[in-house]
């Protein structure tokens, strides 16, 4: 599985190690992921995915999960997202129609 946020899309980034020398080596800077479950209210149930600390504070100030995947365009989701976004879509508009 790879190390990329399921919200906001955050990877890893490469950049130098500097030595008290100023010897510069390769390094790489992950992002903070957490696994975090998130309750749907249009599906009613909860939604696992792979988050950083800064993607979970992003949905929360935005409403919650439904909320924040409904207000933002398909080209800024991952594809996981963009699943889940097509349920909740999927799920609200079954509802509307009985």
């Amino acid at each position: 599985m790879s190390r990329i946020c399921q919200v906001l899309g955050r990877k890893l980034q490469s950049g130098n190690k500097v030595s008290h020398s100023e010897i510069k080596t390769k390094r790489v800077f992950l992002p903070n992921l957490q696994v975090v479950s998130f309750f749907s209210e249009v599906l009613g149930s909860m939604v696992q995915m792979r988050v950083s600390a800064r993607g979970v504070k992003t949905v929360e100030k935005n409403g919650g999960i439904d909320a924040y995947l409904l207000s933002r365009g398909n080209s800024r989701l991952t594809d996981d997202a963009i699943a889940i976004k097509a349920r909740i879509n999927k799920t609200k508009a079954s509802k509307k129609v009985a």
